[in-house]
């Protein structure tokens, strides 16, 4: 006996079997083409992916589930005649709901032929997006993971250079101080002093190679950001130079954090430089203030907890993406040789992180940039 013979009567007909299996199926959007891509029939599965019911879609071309990018190089038109010619198309990209959200689609369009004649197209639409947004997610995570790792050794080689140099240095400093003190001849005299501005460079150096080396010892205090930024604002504005607009939108009511006054500082100017530097004819460096909840990706389980926000922002020449991940990184500068030791940024995360935040930068070609220092609350777990 036959499957079909143990069916009920009323399935027995072949095509209410296929109207029943296609209006079973709501994972897959199953529907036929003409020729020229006009929808024929329409499936639950249709319903559910793309939000159109079958009276609104039979009838339509199918190009409007697709982006308008995809629409202007002619996508539609082109997958269906490379079904046509190879048999089969198959392939994966956005796609566009009804109401204008879109999704990932993993999509299967064949030839539907008649005594050799191509009458229409099978076409297949499957949602794919949480896959896709998984894979994203997965590459991000692993991504981050091997940055931090490269972080992790850079920062451990930069320490030890930067001891084995402060040694150097001290060496250094000692014995010009000690000839220092045996001459009484001018031109001797002001060498000494040329050489011991150059070892003064040389410390500062140090201490920024220590700082992202997290070897820095730092002397944290309960501090009012807003208050070290209004003590410094002097400072601030001169490091910025006349050609520069400097103006601070400062947030109400924010809590306390625990930082090294000094080196806070140290940091906001070495921002500040570096966006004075990014605008040759001027330009405006905005520093702000904020609360907010985000998560540090430098802790061993990153979660959402509330930071106090130092943002940076100009509107400068801006950095390139390919650049973006290194930027933080001792030594690595966009600036022509000799404007910069590429140690500015470095001693800013370093800084961050040891202070128990992170630092994170966001920045476009032409359109300026952003570097914003994240610290932990006073009495949050660091």
């Amino acid at each position: 006996m036959s499957h079909s013979a143990t069916l009920p009567e009323k399935f027995d007909d072949q095509s209410r079997q296929f109207e029943l299996l296609l209006n079973s199926v709501t994972d897959y959007a199953i529907y036929m083409l003409d020729r020229e891509g006009f929808v024929q029939t329409w499936n639950p599965g249709g319903e559910r992916i793309k939000g159109y019911l079958a009276e609104e879609i039979v009838g339509t071309h199918f190009s409007r589930f697709y982006t308008e990018e995809d629409v202007a190089r002619g996508a539609p038109m082109r997958n269906l005649a490379t079904a046509d010619e190879a048999g089969r198309y198959s392939g994966e990209g956005w796609r566009v709901r009804k109401n204008g959200t879109r999704f990932y689609a993993s999509v299967v369009i064949d030839p539907i032929r008649h005594d050799g004649e191509l009458v229409g197209f099978a076409k297949i639409t499957r949602d794919v997006t949480e896959r896709v947004e998984a894979e994203q997610q997965l590459e991000r995570a692993r991504q981050s993971l091997l940055h931090a790792q490269k972080m992790e050794a850079i920062g451990k080689l930069t320490l030890g250079l930067a001891h084995d140099f402060n040694n150097l240095l001290t060496i250094i400093v000692n014995s010009l101080e000690v000839i220092g003190n045996r001459t009484q001849d001018p031109r001797t005299t002001s060498m000494i002093e040329t050489a011991m501005r150059a070892s003064e460079r040389g410390i500062l150096l140090s201490r920024q190679l220590l700082t992202f080396g997290k070897g820095q010892n730092l002397a944290p205090e309960r501090c009012d950001v807003n208050d070290l930024l209004a003590k410094s604002e002097d400072l601030l504005r001169r490091c910025a130079g006349q050609s520069v607009r400097l103006r601070f939108e400062l947030g109400a009511g924010l809590p306390p954090a625990d930082l090294d006054k000094a080196q806070f500082e140290a940091a906001l100017l070495n921002l500040i430089s570096n966006s004075r530097d990014s605008m040759v004819a001027g330009g405006d460096i905005v520093v702000g203030t904020s609360l907010r909840t985000v998560c540090n990706p430098h802790l061993p389980d990153p979660r959402d907890a509330p930071y106090i926000a130092v943002d940076v922002t100009d509107n400068g020449c801006g950095i390139p993406p390919e650049n973006h991940a290194k930027v933080f990184e001792p030594f690595f500068t966009t600036k022509d040789v000799g404007r910069g030791s590429g140690l500015g940024l470095s001693q800013v995360i370093g800084f961050a992180v040891q202070s128990g935040g992170f630092a994170e930068l966001q920045s476009a070609l032409g359109e300026g940039t952003t570097v914003s220092l994240y610290f932990p609350i006073h009495g949050a777990e660091a």
